[in-house]
C-alpha cells in the first residue's frame, strides 16, 4: 500500500536464487535454481527387527517417535511382530530444529504411557552428513536400541537414513512436513504436492445422414416427426426434426461431444416420433463403443455406414426384440485434426492436435519457480483465530502442477520449481492460488470448497529466451463491493529456447490453429459449448486422483464460468459501448456549436461571416482531432483494463 492507496502494479524481486550458474540454450532440464534453497532434516525409518516386544493379552502395537525440538512425528502402528517396516520419510524444516541432538523411540501403543518405550536411538546433529542432488540416496543403517540411560538393551535395531538436503531431494514430494504438523491421518495426502496430467480429449463427431424403413406406431397415414437423440455420459443432443414428414428422414445434421482416454461410456443413438402432447414414440436404437469407432487424421470425409435399430416392445408383459431391423445411416469419427479447447480462447495454454502424428517439433522449455507469497488474507477461522493454508496451482499445456499446503501462514513459502514442453510461443501460463479447506477429516470449512485468493497469467510471446524473470504479482479477487487485493505471489519464470530456427517458424509460416480448423471451421457458439463439456471431463477425471485437484479448483483456472451472464460483464459492455459512441457524440456536438455560432470571435460584415466560418474551422480542426484521438485512446485502454479483469469474475 502506497500512501493510502492499494498497489496493483507488478514489483520487481530479487530473490536469492541459483539462476546464474545454468543458462543458454543447452539447458532443458531443470536443476532448481529458480528458487531459494530450503535446507531440511530428512529421516527416512525404514525398518525394525528382533524387537523385544512386552505383550499385553498377547497384544502389542509398536510405532516409532521422532522428536526435535518441539516437533514431534510418529509413524504408524502394526500389530505383534518382532520384524516391522515402515518405510515413512519426515522433512523437517532445518532453520526450525532446536537443540543439539534428535531422538527416535521405538514405543508400544498398548503399555502405559509412562512405561512404553521399547528402545531409542540419540542421534547428534553434528553427525548427520549432508546430501545433495545428483548424489545419490544416502544408504540405510542400522542402529542399537537404548534404554532411558542410553545403556544397550540387548536385542532390538531400528534401520535409519538421516541427512540434511533440499527441496530437490527425490524424497521430498512424498514426505511428512513438520510445517503441517497439526495435519493428521488421510488429511496429509492434502498436503503434498503434485502432478497431474489431463487426459486425451477427442471430439466425437456423429454425422447423421438418413433413416430408413422406420415403422411408426398408430395410424399409417399420420406423417411422422422424426429426429435422432444422441446421449454420451450425461449429455444429451438432438436433431432437429426431419423436414422429410416420411419412414425415409433425411437430416445430414452434425452432433459433437467431447470424449476423454480411457474410453467408457458408449454411445446411445435413438430415432424418435414425436406423437403430441409431450409425448414420443422410440422406433429404435443402436449402441456403439467408442473404442470401436475410427480416428480421423487428414480433412477427407469419412465413408458412411449403415447401422441397425433395435427395438423392443412389450409382449404379454414381456420385452421382446423384433426380429426386423431399420437402418440409420451414418458418419461416426473421433476427429484428431482439431485441438480440444478447455481453456478460454484467449487464454490457450497448447494449440496441438488431438493425434500426436501431426504434433510440431518442440521448441523450448518454459520454468517456472514458485518461491514464496506475502500479506495474504486470512480466509477462515481456526481455534478462534484467522489463518490462511495456502497452496498453489498452475497449469500449461495438459500438465498440472499442485505445491505442497503450508499450514497456517500468511507469508508461505513453497520455493518448488516446475518444467513444462513448449510448442507454441502464443500460449499462456496460468497460476492460481487456493486455501486449502479439507485439512482436518470431518471438518470442512467453507462449504466443502477450497475458495481461491488469486489468479496470474503470464503470455510466454512477452518473455526474452534465456532470461530469468523475477516479479511479485499482486493477487486480485473481484468481490461484490469491488477490486480486491488479497496478497502478492513471487514467482520465477525462464523460457529456453531449444532451436530458434524453429521459433522463428512458429512466429512466421506456422499456423496458430491445427489445419482441420481452417478447413472444417467450428462456430463460437460450438466451440463453447465443446468447453463447457470438456471443462465438466477434466473436473470429473481430476477430482478422482489421489490427492484430488477439487472441481472448484479446476474450473477457476480453467475459467468454467466465462460463459454464464454476469451483471458486472453487461455494465462494463454497456460502458463500452457508450464510450465508443462518446466520440462521435463530441464530435457532433463540436460542429452543432459551429453551425449555431455562438461564439463568433472572427466574424465581420460583408461577407466576413463566411471567412470567419472558414477560420475557425481551420483553427479549431488540429484541436478536433487531438480530441478525438484522446477519446478514442481512453476507451480503447479502458476496453484493456476490462478485458485485464474479465477472469475475476
Amino acid at each position: 500500500m502506497v500512501g493510502g492507496k492499494v498497489e496493483y502494479s507488478l514489483g520487481e524481486t530479487k530473490p536469492k536464487i541459483g539462476g546464474d550458474r545454468v543458462s543458454g540454450s543447452a539447458k532443458l532440464t531443470s536443476s532448481f535454481d529458480l528458487v531459494e534453497q530450503m535446507q531440511f532434516l530428512f529421516v527416512r525409518i525404514v525398518r525394525a527387527r528382533d524387537l523385544p516386544l512386552k505383550t499385553v493379552n498377547g497384544i502389542s502395537d509398536p510405532f516409532v517417535e521422532i522428536k526435535i525440538g518441539n516437533y514431534k512425528a510418529t509413524t504408524k502402528y502394526f500389530e505383534t511382530k518382532p520384524n516391522l517396516e515402515w518405510n515413512k520419510v519426515f522433512a523437517f524444516t532445518r532453520d526450525r530444529v532446536q537443540g543439539t541432538a534428535m531422538e527416535i523411540t521405538v514405543r508400544d501403543k498398548k503399555l502405559a504411557i509412562n512405561d512404553n518405550m521399547i528402545g531409542k536411538v540419540t542421534i547428534n546433529f553434528s553427525d548427520i552428513p549432508t546430501c545433495l542432488p545428483p548424489d545419490s540416496p544416502l544408504a540405510s543403517q542400522w542402529y542399537k536400541l537404548e534404554d532411558k540411560n542410553g545403556i544397550n538393551v540387548g536385542r532390538g535395531e531400528l534401520m535409519l537414513a538421516i541427512w540434511f538436503g533440499t527441496q530437490a531431494d527425490d524424497v521430498f514430494p512424498d514426505a511428512w512436513h513438520s510445517d503441517a504438523a497439526i495435519v493428521s491421518g488421510e488429511c496429509l495426502l492434502n498436503t503434498r504436492s503434485k502432478v497431474y496430467l489431463s487426459p486425451r480429449l477427442w471430439y466425437l463427431r456423429v454425422n447423421i445422414i438418413q433413416a430408413q424403413d422406420l415403422v411408426p406406431a398408430g395410424n399409417r397415414n399420420r406423417k411422422p416427426e422424426v429426429y435422432v437423440k444422441a446421449i454420451l455420459g450425461d449429455v444429451i443432443l438432438r436433431t432437429k426434426v426431419s423436414p422429410d414428414k416420411n419412414v425415409n428422414p433425411k437430416w445430414n445434421e452434425d452432433l459433437m461431444f467431447v470424449v476423454a482416454e480411457p474410453f467408457g461410456d458408449p454411445l446411445i443413438l435413438s430415432v424418435e416420433d414425436k406423437l403430441g402432447k409431450n409425448m414420443v414414440e422410440c422406433l429404435g436404437r443402436c449402441v456403439i463403443r467408442l473404442s470401436q469407432v475410427d480416428q480421423r487424421l487428414l480433412p477427407v470425409p469419412a465413408a458412411p455406414k449403415w447401422y441397425n435399430l433395435e427395438k423392443i416392445v412389450l409382449e404379454d408383459g414381456r420385452r421382446k426384440e423384433l426380429n426386423f431391423f431399420s437402418k440409420l445411416n451414418m458418419r461416426i469419427t473421433l476427429d484428431g485434426g482439431y485441438h480440444v479447447f478447455d481453456e478460454y480462447i484467449h487464454y490457450v495454454s497448447d494449440y496441438r492436435p488431438t493425434a500426436k502424428k501431426l504434433w510440431t517439433a518442440m521448441i523450448g522449455v518454459l520454468e517456472l519457480g514458485i518461491i514464496s507469497a506475502s500479506s495474504l488474507q486470512p480466509m477462515k477461522l481456526r481455534d478462534g483465530r484467522e489463518t490462511t493454508d495456502a497452496y498453489c496451482v498452475a497449469k500449461y499445456g495438459p500438465k498440472w502442477v499442485k505445491t505442497r499446503t503450508i499450514v497456517d501462514s500468511f507469508a508461505p513459502k513453497w520455493n518448488e520449481q516446475y518444467t513444462w514442453e513448449v510448442y507454441d510461443p502464443f500460449t499462456v501460463l496460468t497460476i492460481g492460488v487456493f486455501d486449502d479447506c479439507h485439512l482436518h477429516g470431518g471438518v470442512v470449512v467453507g462449504g466443502g470448497k477450497d475458495p481461491s485468493i488469486g489468479k496470474v497469467r503470464i503470455r510466454l510471446s512477452t518473455l526474452s529466451t534465456d532470461k530469468i524473470y523475477t516479479y511479485s504479482y499482486p493477487l486480485l479477487v473481484l468481490k461484490p463491493n469491488g477490486l480486491k487485493k488479497m496478497g502478492e505471489i513471487q514467482l520465477a519464470v525462464r523460457f529456453t529456447c531449444s532451436s530458434f530456427l524453429k521459433l522463428f517458424l512458429a512466429y512466421t509460416i506456422n499456423p496458430l490453429f491445427p489445419k482441420m480448423h481452417h478447413i472444417y471451421p467450428l462456430s463460437i457458439y460450438h466451440l463453447d459449448s465443446l468447453r463447457q463439456q470438456a471443462t465438466r471431463i477434466l473436473c470429473l477425471r481430476l477430482s478422482r486422483s489421489e490427492p484430488p485437484l477439487r472441481r472448484e479448483v479446476v474450473e477457476y483456472i480453467l475459467d468454467g464460468g466465462s460463459q454464464m451472464w454476469s451483471l458486472r460483464k453487461a455494465k462494463a459492455n454497456f460502458e463500452r459501448l457508450l464510450a465508443t459512441l462518446k466520440c462521435f457524440l463530441d464530435a457532433w456536438k463540436w460542429f452543432d456549436e459551429i453551425r449555431r455560432w455562438k461564439n463568433p470571435t472572427l466574424g465581420f460584415a460583408d461577407g466576413g461571416t463566411d471567412r470567419g466560418i472558414q477560420l475557425t474551422l481551420m483553427s479549431n480542426f488540429p484541436l478536433l482531432f487531438q480530441q478525438l484521438l484522446m477519446n478514442w485512446m481512453k476507451n480503447l485502454t479502458h476496453s484493456h483494463l476490462l478485458d485485464n479483469l474479465t477472469f475475476l469474475e
